[in-house]
């Protein structure tokens, strides 16, 4: 008999950003992967749709359901640390935040991650959350093997050796495949990286994109809409020693003035919209030029404190200078008051079916509003730039896009429907928004 923490759904489920609802029938939180499978299993029983939920952090839909919210609060557990094969098993409700500092205590670190560490691991892998970086790839790309439950209730487990099709699709699975149990990643061992941030001119940036992405590990930058200035940072391997940034220089730049200072100009930009160039103006000259050297995840990531709701598009790296002079011309001649910096990362190609750096190199393009602002005009036009150059759209982040237009812009669309199909053919794990972007 089942020991399975159950309740009747009894209050409303929001997302990080207030973007999405959802009303579960019930909620459960199970503890293993076995009441994981109970609890899909009793879900199809009663008829119910399942979907697992990480932290929120998707901006859409995704995670939504009237029936089985899985909660995998209580699958945060490290199985095994094998430092022959270099290789870490998780469970999927891990937090980024956790598995980072217990990694770091083994001696171990991830090679690239994202730039927040609040999902769980399992919701970072399924949207296909990602970092920048020249040769080193996403979250996704780092797996080596998975561990999932399936509609029927099996427990399947799938790497490049066993049952590859379906590894090919699952490492970023929009959860529309089974409810992952576990995740192997591959590790290294821990290493230093000295960041350079450093302010920059657009046409600068513009003008040099391809020899700053060229010659540093990790490069990404933040252009200041309303301004020609733009934030840089470049991350590269360092012998050390390590230098972290000083107690009180660090809380100045990441609290005061990435969050503090930030949140009451955007709160002030929201209430009066013609103030935001101006604003703009201030805040990006604000910045300064610093240099300090740490472990990884300490400066691939940073705190976001600041609630916003956000696009980002994947689009050839090679369109990247053409699509930000595009875009920078249509916020200058139309009537939009942009408060938050646009940001651009890469990432090199890779062999996920739907990661949106399937089979080409990547450059991707985010823009973000402060939470409560009105979105759709600025996203609408952003997102009619990016389709116009082959643009994927994250599949965590707000987007318009149809299973038919998306399925023109992934060359292997079919084989994850494909698996889709032999693997959920009743649409266990569907919702409205899969619907949207899979197809039925």
């Amino acid at each position: 008999m089942s020991t399975i923490s159950t309740t009747s759904a009894t209050r409303t489920w929001r997302n990080w950003a207030g973007t999405v609802t959802a009303r579960p029938a019930r909620e459960v939180s199970p503890a293993s992967a076995e009441e994981v499978a109970d609890a899909v299993r009793q879900a199809a029983e009663r008829g119910l749709r399942v979907k697992t939920v990480g932290s929120g952090h998707s901006f859409t839909a995704i995670a939504a359901t009237d029936g089985v919210l899985i909660r995998p609060d209580l699958l945060t557990g490290i199985r095994r640390v094998d430092r022959t094969a270099m290789t870490v098993t998780a469970e999927s409700g891990m937090p980024l935040k956790r598995l980072n500092a217990a990694l770091a205590r083994e001696g171990l670190s991830l090679t690239n991650m994202g730039d927040i560490m609040e999902q769980t691991l399992a919701g970072a892998i399924s949207t296909g959350t990602h970092g920048t970086g020249r040769d080193s790839a996403s979250i996704a790309a780092q797996i080596t093997a998975l561990e999932l439950v399936t509609a029927d209730g099996s427990l399947l487990t799938c790497s490049k050796e066993e049952n590859p099709e379906v590894f090919a699709a699952a490492r970023i699975g929009l959860g529309a495949l089974g409810v992952i149990t576990a995740v192997t990643l591959a590790v290294e061992p821990l290493f230093l990286l000295r960041a350079r941030e450093e302010p920059m001119s657009f046409d600068r940036v513009t003008a040099e994109f391809d020899r700053l992405h060229a010659e540093n590990e990790h490069f990404e930058f933040y252009w200041f809409p309303h301004t020609g200035n733009c934030n840089t940072k470049r991350n590269n391997r360092s012998a050390g020693p390590a230098a972290p940034p000083g107690r009180v220089g660090g809380w100045i730049e990441d609290e005061l003035l990435a969050n503090g200072l930030f949140q009451a100009a955007n709160s002030l930009g929201r209430a009066v919209p013609a103030a935001i160039p101006g604003i703009a103006r201030l805040a990006s000259r604000a910045l300064s030029a610093r240099t300090y050297t740490d472990i990884p995840y300490k400066v691939f990531t940073s705190p976001r404190r600041v609630r916003f709701v956000e696009m980002e598009y994947a689009i050839p790296r090679e369109a990247a200078v053409m699509a930000l002079r595009e875009l920078r011309a249509m916020i200058e001649r139309s009537p939009l008051r942009i408060s938050f910096p646009v940001e651009v990362r890469t990432a090199p190609a890779d062999d996920i079916t739907l990661s949106t750096a399937s089979e080409r190199d990547t450059a991707y393009i985010a823009v973000h509003l402060y939470r409560g602002t009105p979105y759709r005009a600025y996203f609408s036009a952003v997102e009619r730039l990016m389709t116009a150059h082959g643009g994927r759209p994250h599949w965590g982040k707000i987007h318009s896009r149809t299973a038919d237009e998306l399925a023109a812009v992934y060359p292997r669309f079919g084989e994850f429907t494909a698996v889709r199909d032999r693997l959920d053919p009743e649409r266990r794990f569907g919702n409205d928004h899969l619907r949207r972007v899979l197809g039925a």
